[in-house]
Protein backbone atom coordinates (compact mmCIF):
# COMPACT_ATOMS: atom_id res chain seq x y z
CA UNK A 1 0.00 0.00 0.00
CA UNK A 2 1.48 3.56 -0.77
CA UNK A 3 2.07 6.16 1.80
CA UNK A 4 -0.73 8.08 0.25
CA UNK A 5 -3.17 5.72 0.45
CA UNK A 6 -2.18 4.68 3.93
CA UNK A 7 -3.03 8.49 5.16
CA UNK A 8 -7.27 7.45 3.76
CA UNK A 9 -9.55 5.59 5.30
CA UNK A 10 -9.52 2.96 2.99
CA UNK A 11 -12.12 0.34 4.62
CA UNK A 12 -15.20 1.73 3.16
CA UNK A 13 -13.67 1.99 -0.01
CA UNK A 14 -12.41 -2.05 0.23
CA UNK A 15 -15.94 -2.94 1.65
CA UNK A 16 -17.47 -1.05 -0.92
CA UNK A 17 -15.46 -3.30 -3.72
CA UNK A 18 -15.69 -6.33 -1.66
CA UNK A 19 -19.36 -6.15 -1.71
CA UNK A 20 -19.55 -5.17 -5.17
CA UNK A 21 -17.32 -8.83 -6.23
CA UNK A 22 -19.69 -10.65 -3.80
CA UNK A 23 -22.67 -9.40 -6.25
CA UNK A 24 -21.31 -9.43 -9.62
CA UNK A 25 -22.37 -12.91 -10.37
CA UNK A 26 -25.84 -12.55 -9.42
CA UNK A 27 -26.05 -9.36 -12.11
CA UNK A 28 -24.77 -11.70 -14.72
CA UNK A 29 -27.24 -13.82 -13.93
CA UNK A 30 -30.21 -11.31 -14.35
CA UNK A 31 -32.51 -12.52 -16.76
CA UNK A 32 -33.55 -9.92 -19.74
CA UNK A 33 -36.91 -9.71 -18.44
CA UNK A 34 -35.95 -8.41 -14.98
CA UNK A 35 -33.07 -6.07 -16.32
CA UNK A 36 -35.47 -4.63 -18.25
CA UNK A 37 -38.38 -4.34 -15.06
CA UNK A 38 -36.18 -2.93 -13.00
CA UNK A 39 -34.92 -0.14 -15.83
CA UNK A 40 -38.87 0.02 -15.81
CA UNK A 41 -39.01 0.58 -11.98
CA UNK A 42 -35.73 3.31 -12.49
CA UNK A 43 -38.18 5.80 -14.45
CA UNK A 44 -40.73 6.50 -11.64
CA UNK A 45 -37.67 7.46 -9.47
CA UNK A 46 -36.03 9.75 -11.83
CA UNK A 47 -39.39 11.89 -12.22
CA UNK A 48 -40.05 11.63 -8.72
CA UNK A 49 -36.68 13.33 -7.69
CA UNK A 50 -36.13 15.48 -10.49
CA UNK A 51 -36.89 19.17 -9.79
CA UNK A 52 -34.88 18.12 -6.43
CA UNK A 53 -32.10 17.22 -8.44
CA UNK A 54 -32.41 20.58 -10.41
CA UNK A 55 -32.47 22.70 -7.99
CA UNK A 56 -29.27 21.29 -6.25
CA UNK A 57 -27.65 21.45 -9.75
CA UNK A 58 -28.89 25.56 -9.75
CA UNK A 59 -28.00 26.46 -6.44
CA UNK A 60 -24.24 24.65 -6.72
CA UNK A 61 -24.06 27.13 -10.14
CA UNK A 62 -25.05 30.23 -8.57
CA UNK A 63 -28.97 30.81 -9.69
CA UNK A 64 -32.19 29.24 -8.18
CA UNK A 65 -34.00 26.24 -9.45
CA UNK A 66 -36.46 29.07 -11.67
CA UNK A 67 -33.75 31.17 -13.27
CA UNK A 68 -34.02 30.81 -17.09
CA UNK A 69 -30.37 29.50 -16.69
CA UNK A 70 -32.09 25.99 -14.87
CA UNK A 71 -33.16 24.59 -18.47
CA UNK A 72 -29.56 23.14 -18.87
CA UNK A 73 -29.91 21.40 -15.82
CA UNK A 74 -33.01 20.16 -16.82
CA UNK A 75 -31.49 18.92 -19.96
CA UNK A 76 -28.13 17.52 -19.03
CA UNK A 77 -29.80 16.04 -15.57
CA UNK A 78 -33.20 14.40 -15.13
CA UNK A 79 -33.90 14.55 -18.85
CA UNK A 80 -30.80 12.81 -20.22
CA UNK A 81 -31.04 10.21 -17.77
CA UNK A 82 -34.64 9.29 -18.34
CA UNK A 83 -33.64 9.74 -22.32
CA UNK A 84 -30.69 7.36 -21.80
CA UNK A 85 -33.09 4.67 -19.90
CA UNK A 86 -35.69 4.82 -22.42
CA UNK A 87 -33.34 4.25 -25.62
CA UNK A 88 -31.74 1.44 -23.54
CA UNK A 89 -35.77 -0.06 -22.70
CA UNK A 90 -35.93 0.13 -26.18
CA UNK A 91 -33.10 -1.99 -27.57
CA UNK A 92 -33.88 -4.99 -24.83
CA UNK A 93 -37.81 -4.56 -25.69
CA UNK A 94 -36.74 -5.49 -28.97
CA UNK A 95 -34.39 -8.27 -28.10
CA UNK A 96 -37.30 -9.67 -25.44
CA UNK A 97 -39.54 -9.97 -28.28
CA UNK A 98 -36.70 -12.07 -30.63
CA UNK A 99 -36.14 -9.00 -33.22
CA UNK A 100 -32.46 -8.29 -33.86
CA UNK A 101 -31.05 -5.33 -31.61
CA UNK A 102 -31.42 -3.10 -35.01
CA UNK A 103 -33.83 -2.85 -37.54
CA UNK A 104 -32.90 -4.62 -40.32
CA UNK A 105 -33.80 -1.57 -42.93
CA UNK A 106 -31.73 0.61 -40.38
CA UNK A 107 -28.45 -0.81 -41.72
CA UNK A 108 -27.55 0.03 -45.05
CA UNK A 109 -24.39 0.92 -47.70
CA UNK A 110 -24.10 4.47 -48.47
CA UNK A 111 -20.93 5.17 -50.87
CA UNK A 112 -19.29 2.03 -49.81
CA UNK A 113 -19.47 2.67 -45.94
CA UNK A 114 -22.13 0.97 -43.82
CA UNK A 115 -24.04 3.34 -41.85
CA UNK A 116 -27.01 2.76 -39.23
CA UNK A 117 -30.07 5.55 -39.04
CA UNK A 118 -30.04 5.52 -34.83
CA UNK A 119 -32.45 8.50 -35.09
CA UNK A 120 -35.54 9.00 -34.89
CA UNK A 121 -36.83 5.63 -33.23
CA UNK A 122 -40.16 6.20 -32.10
CA UNK A 123 -43.47 8.55 -33.12
CA UNK A 124 -42.85 10.77 -30.48
CA UNK A 125 -38.46 11.62 -31.13
CA UNK A 126 -39.87 11.98 -34.91
CA UNK A 127 -42.89 14.86 -33.74
CA UNK A 128 -40.81 16.37 -30.65
CA UNK A 129 -37.64 16.74 -32.35
CA UNK A 130 -38.73 16.88 -35.85
CA UNK A 131 -35.57 17.19 -38.39
CA UNK A 132 -33.50 15.96 -36.35
CA UNK A 133 -31.88 12.46 -37.22
CA UNK A 134 -29.03 10.29 -36.18
CA UNK A 135 -26.36 7.98 -38.06
CA UNK A 136 -23.50 6.00 -37.10
CA UNK A 137 -20.87 5.30 -39.24
CA UNK A 138 -19.18 1.97 -38.72
CA UNK A 139 -15.38 1.13 -39.52
CA UNK A 140 -14.29 1.23 -43.14
CA UNK A 141 -14.31 -2.90 -44.30
CA UNK A 142 -17.44 -3.50 -41.82
CA UNK A 143 -20.53 -5.59 -43.42
CA UNK A 144 -24.08 -4.73 -43.22
CA UNK A 145 -24.32 -8.64 -41.94
CA UNK A 146 -21.47 -7.93 -39.19
CA UNK A 147 -23.39 -4.75 -37.74
CA UNK A 148 -26.64 -7.00 -37.54
CA UNK A 149 -24.84 -9.73 -35.92
CA UNK A 150 -22.45 -7.91 -33.39
CA UNK A 151 -25.19 -5.62 -31.72
CA UNK A 152 -25.86 -5.95 -28.41
CA UNK A 153 -23.66 -8.99 -27.69
CA UNK A 154 -24.57 -8.66 -24.28
CA UNK A 155 -27.63 -10.35 -24.88
CA UNK A 156 -26.71 -12.25 -27.82
CA UNK A 157 -24.16 -15.06 -26.65
CA UNK A 158 -21.25 -12.76 -26.17
CA UNK A 159 -21.38 -11.15 -22.64
CA UNK A 160 -18.90 -8.86 -20.92
CA UNK A 161 -16.13 -9.51 -18.70
CA UNK A 162 -18.23 -10.48 -14.73
CA UNK A 163 -16.69 -7.93 -12.39
CA UNK A 164 -16.34 -4.66 -10.58
CA UNK A 165 -16.48 -1.87 -13.09
CA UNK A 166 -14.75 1.24 -11.38
CA UNK A 167 -16.21 4.60 -12.94
CA UNK A 168 -14.71 7.95 -12.22
CA UNK A 169 -17.25 10.35 -12.21
CA UNK A 170 -17.19 13.93 -13.95
CA UNK A 171 -17.79 17.28 -11.94
CA UNK A 172 -19.48 19.33 -14.56
CA UNK A 173 -22.44 17.74 -15.92
CA UNK A 174 -24.60 15.70 -13.80
CA UNK A 175 -25.75 13.17 -16.52
CA UNK A 176 -22.33 11.97 -17.08
CA UNK A 177 -21.94 9.50 -14.16
CA UNK A 178 -25.05 8.04 -14.00
CA UNK A 179 -25.20 7.75 -17.72
CA UNK A 180 -22.00 5.75 -17.43
CA UNK A 181 -22.87 3.52 -14.75
CA UNK A 182 -25.90 2.44 -17.09
CA UNK A 183 -23.81 1.67 -19.56
CA UNK A 184 -21.29 -0.32 -17.98
CA UNK A 185 -24.47 -2.28 -16.04
CA UNK A 186 -26.36 -3.14 -19.43
CA UNK A 187 -24.23 -2.99 -22.23
CA UNK A 188 -20.70 -4.22 -20.68
CA UNK A 189 -22.60 -7.01 -17.83
CA UNK A 190 -20.55 -5.52 -14.96
CA UNK A 191 -21.31 -4.44 -11.72
CA UNK A 192 -20.22 -0.56 -11.02
CA UNK A 193 -18.32 1.63 -8.04
CA UNK A 194 -19.03 5.08 -8.80
CA UNK A 195 -16.82 7.56 -7.57
CA UNK A 196 -18.13 11.09 -7.35
CA UNK A 197 -16.01 14.23 -8.43
CA UNK A 198 -15.79 16.79 -6.03
CA UNK A 199 -17.35 19.73 -7.57
CA UNK A 200 -20.71 17.70 -7.69
CA UNK A 201 -20.70 15.52 -5.03
CA UNK A 202 -23.78 17.16 -3.86
CA UNK A 203 -25.78 14.63 -6.78
CA UNK A 204 -24.64 11.40 -5.09
CA UNK A 205 -28.12 11.25 -2.69
CA UNK A 206 -29.87 11.63 -6.25
CA UNK A 207 -28.28 9.15 -8.20
CA UNK A 208 -28.39 6.88 -4.83
CA UNK A 209 -32.18 7.08 -4.77
CA UNK A 210 -32.70 6.99 -9.10
CA UNK A 211 -30.45 3.22 -8.61
CA UNK A 212 -31.76 2.40 -5.39
CA UNK A 213 -32.67 -1.83 -6.32
CA UNK A 214 -29.21 -1.15 -8.27
CA UNK A 215 -27.92 -0.35 -4.59
CA UNK A 216 -29.63 -2.54 -2.05
CA UNK A 217 -29.01 -5.71 -4.36
CA UNK A 218 -25.48 -4.67 -4.45
CA UNK A 219 -24.75 -4.27 -7.80
CA UNK A 220 -23.58 -0.15 -7.90
CA UNK A 221 -21.93 1.74 -5.22
CA UNK A 222 -21.40 5.52 -5.08
CA UNK A 223 -18.76 6.60 -2.65
CA UNK A 224 -17.23 10.29 -1.88
CA UNK A 225 -13.50 11.53 -2.55
CA UNK A 226 -10.51 13.42 -4.24
CA UNK A 227 -7.83 12.80 -5.91
CA UNK A 228 -5.85 10.21 -2.99
CA UNK A 229 -9.45 7.95 -3.60
CA UNK A 230 -9.63 8.12 -6.85
CA UNK A 231 -5.86 6.66 -7.06
CA UNK A 232 -6.40 4.26 -4.63
CA UNK A 233 -9.48 2.36 -6.39
CA UNK A 234 -7.64 2.72 -10.22
CA UNK A 235 -5.24 0.08 -8.56
CA UNK A 236 -7.62 -2.28 -6.39
CA UNK A 237 -7.16 -5.86 -6.93
CA UNK A 238 -10.56 -5.93 -6.91
CA UNK A 239 -11.58 -3.17 -10.02
CA UNK A 240 -11.16 -5.02 -13.32
CA UNK A 241 -12.03 -2.37 -15.43
CA UNK A 242 -11.47 1.49 -15.29
CA UNK A 243 -13.75 4.60 -17.09
CA UNK A 244 -13.19 8.13 -16.56
CA UNK A 245 -14.50 11.26 -18.23
CA UNK A 246 -11.59 13.81 -17.17
CA UNK A 247 -8.80 15.37 -19.32
CA UNK A 248 -6.00 13.37 -20.83
CA UNK A 249 -3.56 14.57 -17.95
CA UNK A 250 -5.72 12.18 -15.32
CA UNK A 251 -5.65 9.50 -18.00
CA UNK A 252 -1.62 9.59 -17.89
CA UNK A 253 -1.39 9.49 -14.47
CA UNK A 254 -3.27 6.57 -13.81
CA UNK A 255 -2.15 4.77 -16.63
CA UNK A 256 2.02 5.58 -16.64
CA UNK A 257 1.86 7.13 -13.11
CA UNK A 258 3.49 10.30 -12.28
CA UNK A 259 6.62 9.93 -10.77
CA UNK A 260 10.24 9.99 -12.19
CA UNK A 261 10.20 7.16 -14.76
CA UNK A 262 6.55 7.82 -16.04
CA UNK A 263 8.02 8.98 -19.37
CA UNK A 264 10.32 6.08 -19.63
CA UNK A 265 7.12 3.64 -19.09
CA UNK A 266 5.42 5.40 -21.53
CA UNK A 267 7.86 5.21 -23.95
CA UNK A 268 8.76 1.80 -23.48
CA UNK A 269 4.34 0.51 -23.50
CA UNK A 270 4.59 -0.65 -20.23
CA UNK A 271 1.81 0.62 -18.12
CA UNK A 272 2.02 1.28 -14.41
CA UNK A 273 -1.88 0.32 -14.67
CA UNK A 274 -2.64 -2.14 -17.39
CA UNK A 275 -6.35 -2.83 -16.60
CA UNK A 276 -8.73 -2.13 -19.59
CA UNK A 277 -9.70 1.59 -19.75
CA UNK A 278 -12.06 3.69 -21.18
CA UNK A 279 -12.13 7.51 -21.55
CA UNK A 280 -13.57 10.62 -22.08
CA UNK A 281 -11.01 13.22 -22.31
CA UNK A 282 -12.69 16.15 -24.30
CA UNK A 283 -10.14 18.84 -26.65
CA UNK A 284 -10.68 21.95 -28.53
CA UNK A 285 -13.99 21.28 -30.22
CA UNK A 286 -14.44 23.42 -33.57
CA UNK A 287 -17.91 25.49 -35.13
CA UNK A 288 -17.57 25.15 -38.51
CA UNK A 289 -19.41 28.03 -40.47
CA UNK A 290 -20.01 27.00 -44.04
CA UNK A 291 -20.28 30.38 -46.22
CA UNK A 292 -23.87 30.35 -48.27
CA UNK A 293 -26.80 32.33 -49.02
CA UNK A 294 -27.75 33.73 -45.22
CA UNK A 295 -30.90 35.82 -44.50
CA UNK A 296 -30.82 37.86 -41.72
CA UNK A 297 -32.88 35.70 -39.40
CA UNK A 298 -30.09 32.88 -39.93
CA UNK A 299 -27.74 35.07 -38.74
CA UNK A 300 -29.42 35.82 -35.66
CA UNK A 301 -30.67 32.04 -35.32
CA UNK A 302 -26.88 30.63 -35.73
CA UNK A 303 -25.60 32.97 -33.65
CA UNK A 304 -27.77 31.79 -30.69
CA UNK A 305 -26.65 28.63 -31.85
CA UNK A 306 -23.23 29.37 -31.65
CA UNK A 307 -23.39 31.19 -28.08
CA UNK A 308 -25.38 28.30 -26.65
CA UNK A 309 -22.48 26.04 -27.31
CA UNK A 310 -20.14 28.22 -25.68
CA UNK A 311 -22.32 29.07 -22.35
CA UNK A 312 -24.22 26.07 -22.17
CA UNK A 313 -23.18 25.04 -18.50
CA UNK A 314 -20.70 28.47 -18.61
CA UNK A 315 -18.62 26.31 -21.17
CA UNK A 316 -17.15 23.74 -18.50
CA UNK A 317 -18.38 21.03 -21.46
CA UNK A 318 -15.84 18.67 -23.39
CA UNK A 319 -17.44 19.41 -26.23
CA UNK A 320 -17.83 23.29 -25.73
CA UNK A 321 -17.48 25.26 -29.19
CA UNK A 322 -13.93 26.84 -28.62
CA UNK A 323 -12.97 27.54 -31.75
CA UNK A 324 -15.14 29.55 -34.93
CA UNK A 325 -13.70 28.59 -38.22
CA UNK A 326 -15.17 31.06 -40.78
CA UNK A 327 -14.49 31.91 -44.16
CA UNK A 328 -12.07 35.00 -44.91
CA UNK A 329 -13.61 36.62 -47.46
CA UNK A 330 -16.97 36.01 -47.17
CA UNK A 331 -19.35 38.98 -46.50
CA UNK A 332 -21.29 37.29 -43.90
CA UNK A 333 -18.19 36.53 -41.60
CA UNK A 334 -18.27 39.83 -40.03
CA UNK A 335 -22.48 39.73 -39.81
CA UNK A 336 -22.07 36.79 -37.86
CA UNK A 337 -19.66 38.05 -35.29
CA UNK A 338 -22.19 41.12 -35.01
CA UNK A 339 -25.17 39.02 -33.71
CA UNK A 340 -22.68 36.95 -31.89
CA UNK A 341 -22.25 39.99 -29.79
CA UNK A 342 -25.31 40.69 -29.84
CA UNK A 343 -26.36 37.93 -28.12
CA UNK A 344 -23.38 38.09 -25.39
CA UNK A 345 -24.52 41.22 -24.44
CA UNK A 346 -27.92 40.77 -23.90
CA UNK A 347 -27.48 37.15 -22.10
CA UNK A 348 -28.04 37.84 -18.05
CA UNK A 349 -24.90 37.07 -16.00
CA UNK A 350 -23.69 34.10 -14.46
CA UNK A 351 -21.14 33.15 -12.83
CA UNK A 352 -18.58 30.28 -14.00
CA UNK A 353 -18.47 27.72 -11.15
CA UNK A 354 -16.33 25.06 -12.36
CA UNK A 355 -12.88 25.20 -10.43
CA UNK A 356 -9.87 27.75 -12.40
CA UNK A 357 -12.47 28.69 -14.75
CA UNK A 358 -12.00 32.42 -13.56
CA UNK A 359 -8.37 32.44 -13.56
CA UNK A 360 -8.39 30.85 -17.30
CA UNK A 361 -11.21 33.45 -18.62
CA UNK A 362 -8.25 36.28 -17.18
CA UNK A 363 -5.45 34.13 -18.55
CA UNK A 364 -7.28 34.58 -22.28
CA UNK A 365 -8.29 37.97 -21.71
CA UNK A 366 -4.89 38.78 -20.86
CA UNK A 367 -2.85 37.35 -23.35
CA UNK A 368 -4.92 38.51 -26.39
CA UNK A 369 -5.32 42.45 -26.73
CA UNK A 370 -7.51 42.83 -28.85
CA UNK A 371 -10.01 39.95 -26.30
CA UNK A 372 -13.66 41.65 -26.23
CA UNK A 373 -15.19 41.00 -22.63
CA UNK A 374 -18.86 40.45 -21.84
CA UNK A 375 -21.06 40.53 -18.82
CA UNK A 376 -20.79 42.80 -15.91
CA UNK A 377 -17.59 41.04 -14.65
CA UNK A 378 -16.17 40.26 -17.77
CA UNK A 379 -16.53 36.46 -17.45
CA UNK A 380 -17.21 36.13 -21.04
CA UNK A 381 -14.34 36.02 -23.60
CA UNK A 382 -14.48 36.84 -27.21
CA UNK A 383 -10.95 36.94 -28.89
CA UNK A 384 -12.28 37.84 -32.82
CA UNK A 385 -9.06 36.81 -34.60
CA UNK A 386 -6.35 34.22 -34.11
CA UNK A 387 -3.88 34.19 -36.54
CA UNK A 388 -0.64 32.18 -34.42
CA UNK A 389 -1.06 28.84 -34.87
CA UNK A 390 0.63 28.33 -31.11
CA UNK A 391 -1.83 30.17 -29.61
CA UNK A 392 -3.16 28.49 -26.55
CA UNK A 393 -6.85 28.96 -27.76
CA UNK A 394 -5.83 26.25 -30.35
CA UNK A 395 -3.72 24.11 -28.16
CA UNK A 396 -4.91 23.76 -24.70
CA UNK A 397 -9.21 23.56 -23.87
CA UNK A 398 -10.18 26.84 -21.66
CA UNK A 399 -13.50 24.73 -20.12
CA UNK A 400 -14.50 28.47 -19.50
CA UNK A 401 -16.89 31.19 -21.88
CA UNK A 402 -13.98 31.98 -24.40
CA UNK A 403 -14.40 31.59 -27.67
CA UNK A 404 -11.85 31.96 -30.61
CA UNK A 405 -12.40 33.28 -34.20
CA UNK A 406 -9.77 31.64 -36.82
CA UNK A 407 -10.50 33.02 -40.40
CA UNK A 408 -9.71 30.56 -42.90
CA UNK A 409 -9.05 31.07 -46.86
CA UNK A 410 -11.16 29.88 -49.64
CA UNK A 411 -13.19 31.40 -52.80
CA UNK A 412 -16.08 29.37 -52.31
CA UNK A 413 -17.89 27.00 -50.13
CA UNK A 414 -15.70 23.87 -51.58
CA UNK A 415 -12.33 25.34 -50.82
CA UNK A 416 -13.13 26.65 -47.28
CA UNK A 417 -14.65 23.40 -46.64
CA UNK A 418 -11.53 21.36 -47.46
CA UNK A 419 -9.45 24.18 -45.27
CA UNK A 420 -11.30 23.70 -42.47
CA UNK A 421 -11.59 20.02 -42.43
CA UNK A 422 -7.67 20.19 -42.47
CA UNK A 423 -7.13 22.76 -39.73
CA UNK A 424 -9.40 21.20 -37.66
CA UNK A 425 -8.18 17.79 -37.75
CA UNK A 426 -4.36 19.03 -37.94
CA UNK A 427 -4.30 21.89 -36.07
CA UNK A 428 -7.00 21.08 -33.22
CA UNK A 429 -6.38 18.68 -30.65
CA UNK A 430 -8.99 16.22 -29.59
CA UNK A 431 -11.37 14.70 -31.71
CA UNK A 432 -14.63 14.31 -29.43
CA UNK A 433 -17.12 16.87 -31.11
CA UNK A 434 -17.66 19.25 -34.06
CA UNK A 435 -19.92 21.01 -35.21
CA UNK A 436 -20.73 22.18 -39.08
CA UNK A 437 -23.29 24.65 -40.25
CA UNK A 438 -24.28 24.58 -43.85
CA UNK A 439 -27.00 26.26 -45.34
CA UNK A 440 -29.45 23.53 -47.08
CA UNK A 441 -29.36 25.05 -50.33
CA UNK A 442 -24.84 25.78 -50.21
CA UNK A 443 -25.31 21.58 -49.36
CA UNK A 444 -28.00 21.38 -52.39
CA UNK A 445 -25.54 22.98 -54.74
CA UNK A 446 -21.80 21.47 -53.14
CA UNK A 447 -23.35 18.22 -51.75
CA UNK A 448 -19.71 16.49 -52.75
CA UNK A 449 -17.98 18.95 -51.31
CA UNK A 450 -20.13 19.10 -48.26
CA UNK A 451 -20.16 15.08 -48.17
CA UNK A 452 -16.70 14.71 -48.64
CA UNK A 453 -16.13 17.39 -45.14
CA UNK A 454 -18.52 14.96 -43.38
CA UNK A 455 -16.56 12.18 -44.12
CA UNK A 456 -13.14 13.45 -43.62
CA UNK A 457 -13.66 15.86 -40.26
CA UNK A 458 -12.25 12.94 -37.56
CA UNK A 459 -14.41 13.26 -34.77
CA UNK A 460 -16.80 10.68 -32.98
CA UNK A 461 -19.87 12.91 -33.22
CA UNK A 462 -19.91 15.36 -35.88
CA UNK A 463 -22.98 17.68 -35.66
CA UNK A 464 -24.20 19.45 -38.96
CA UNK A 465 -26.47 22.62 -38.24
CA UNK A 466 -26.62 20.45 -34.58
CA UNK A 467 -24.22 21.13 -32.08
CA UNK A 468 -22.19 18.16 -31.61
CA UNK A 469 -23.41 17.68 -27.78
CA UNK A 470 -26.93 17.06 -28.92
CA UNK A 471 -25.13 13.38 -29.59
CA UNK A 472 -24.39 12.87 -25.80
CA UNK A 473 -28.11 13.48 -24.80
CA UNK A 474 -30.02 10.78 -26.91
CA UNK A 475 -29.11 7.26 -25.52
CA UNK A 476 -28.99 5.64 -29.20
CA UNK A 477 -25.95 7.53 -30.50
CA UNK A 478 -22.41 6.06 -29.31
CA UNK A 479 -20.40 9.06 -27.42
CA UNK A 480 -16.92 8.81 -27.24
CA UNK A 481 -13.85 10.28 -29.25
CA UNK A 482 -12.85 8.94 -32.64
CA UNK A 483 -11.19 5.94 -33.03
CA UNK A 484 -7.19 5.54 -33.39
CA UNK A 485 -5.68 6.79 -29.72
CA UNK A 486 -3.43 4.65 -27.76
CA UNK A 487 -3.06 4.91 -24.40
CA UNK A 488 0.52 6.28 -25.44
CA UNK A 489 -1.16 9.17 -27.05
CA UNK A 490 -4.77 8.81 -25.82
CA UNK A 491 -6.18 12.65 -26.98
CA UNK A 492 -9.96 12.57 -26.15
CA UNK A 493 -10.02 9.05 -24.79
CA UNK A 494 -10.71 5.25 -26.47
CA UNK A 495 -13.92 3.44 -26.20
CA UNK A 496 -17.85 4.79 -26.57
CA UNK A 497 -20.18 5.14 -23.85
CA UNK A 498 -23.93 5.65 -23.92
CA UNK A 499 -25.20 3.32 -27.73
CA UNK A 500 -28.24 1.83 -26.52
CA UNK A 501 -27.78 -0.76 -29.51
CA UNK A 502 -24.52 -1.98 -28.10
CA UNK A 503 -22.78 -1.42 -31.72
CA UNK A 504 -19.39 -2.12 -32.24
CA UNK A 505 -17.24 -1.29 -34.64
CA UNK A 506 -18.31 2.21 -34.95
CA UNK A 507 -16.20 5.25 -36.29
CA UNK A 508 -18.36 8.02 -35.25
CA UNK A 509 -22.03 9.51 -35.11
CA UNK A 510 -23.46 12.05 -37.58
CA UNK A 511 -26.22 14.33 -36.28
CA UNK A 512 -28.70 16.47 -38.34
CA UNK A 513 -30.59 19.26 -37.38
CA UNK A 514 -32.93 21.86 -39.37
CA UNK A 515 -30.88 24.47 -40.51
CA UNK A 516 -33.85 27.16 -39.26
CA UNK A 517 -36.66 26.81 -37.02
CA UNK A 518 -40.26 26.06 -38.14
CA UNK A 519 -42.25 27.72 -40.52
CA UNK A 520 -38.88 29.94 -41.47
CA UNK A 521 -37.32 26.21 -42.07
CA UNK A 522 -39.71 26.33 -45.21
CA UNK A 523 -37.94 28.73 -47.13
CA UNK A 524 -34.51 27.44 -46.52
CA UNK A 525 -35.00 23.95 -47.22
CA UNK A 526 -35.20 22.27 -43.95
CA UNK A 527 -38.67 21.79 -43.49
CA UNK A 528 -39.27 20.44 -40.08
CA UNK A 529 -42.15 21.61 -37.06
CA UNK A 530 -39.19 22.50 -34.47
CA UNK A 531 -38.64 25.57 -32.95
CA UNK A 532 -36.35 27.14 -31.38
CA UNK A 533 -34.57 24.23 -29.45
CA UNK A 534 -35.44 24.64 -25.20
CA UNK A 535 -31.68 23.86 -24.89
CA UNK A 536 -30.70 27.58 -26.64
CA UNK A 537 -29.42 29.89 -24.12
CA UNK A 538 -31.93 32.35 -25.47
CA UNK A 539 -35.22 30.53 -25.45
CA UNK A 540 -37.55 32.04 -23.45
CA UNK A 541 -39.55 29.20 -22.06
CA UNK A 542 -36.75 26.30 -22.28
CA UNK A 543 -37.23 25.70 -18.27
CA UNK A 544 -40.81 24.81 -18.50
CA UNK A 545 -40.61 22.68 -21.74
CA UNK A 546 -37.98 20.85 -20.28
CA UNK A 547 -39.65 19.68 -16.94
CA UNK A 548 -42.80 18.68 -18.90
CA UNK A 549 -40.49 16.45 -21.19
CA UNK A 550 -38.71 14.83 -18.46
CA UNK A 551 -41.98 14.15 -17.26
CA UNK A 552 -43.22 12.84 -20.94
CA UNK A 553 -39.46 10.65 -21.05
CA UNK A 554 -40.09 9.19 -17.49
CA UNK A 555 -43.92 8.09 -17.98
CA UNK A 556 -45.10 8.32 -21.57
CA UNK A 557 -47.86 9.86 -20.79
CA UNK A 558 -49.71 11.46 -24.47
CA UNK A 559 -52.15 13.88 -22.85
CA UNK A 560 -48.14 15.34 -21.73
CA UNK A 561 -47.62 16.06 -25.60
CA UNK A 562 -49.93 19.27 -26.18
CA UNK A 563 -48.31 21.12 -23.04
CA UNK A 564 -44.77 20.12 -24.66
CA UNK A 565 -45.85 21.46 -27.89
CA UNK A 566 -47.40 24.21 -26.39
CA UNK A 567 -44.51 25.65 -24.34
CA UNK A 568 -42.05 25.05 -26.89
CA UNK A 569 -43.96 26.93 -29.65
CA UNK A 570 -43.31 30.00 -27.41
CA UNK A 571 -39.68 29.89 -26.87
Amino acid sequence: MSSTASALDTAPLDRAVHDLRERAGSWTATALPERIALLERMLPRIASGAAAMVADAAHAKGYPEDSAWAAEDWVAAPWALAQGVRATLHVLRRIEAGRTPVPHQAVRTRQGRTVVDVFPVTGSDRLLLSGFGAQVWTLPGTTREQVLARAAGEYRGRAGASGVALVLGAGNVAAITPLDVLHKLYAEGQVVLAKMNPVNAYLRPHFEAVFAEFVERGWVRFVDGGAAEGAYLTTHEGVGTIHVTGSERTHDAIVWGTDERAAERRAAGTPLNGKPFTSELGGVSPCIVTPGPWSAADFRFQAEHIVTSKLNNSGHNCVATQVLLVPRDWDGTERLLGEIRRVLRELPRRTDHYPGAAGRIAATAGTHPDAETYGDDGCRVLVPEISDLEDPMLTVEVFASALGVVRLPGDDAPAFLAAAAEFANDRLPGTLGATLLVHPRTERVHRAAVDGAIAALRYGTLGVNCWSAFGFLLGYTPWGAFPGHTRQDVGSGIGFVHNAFQLEDVEKTVLRAPFAPAPRGLFTGSPSLSPRPPYYVTNRTGRTTMRRLTAYTADGRLLRLPGILASALRG
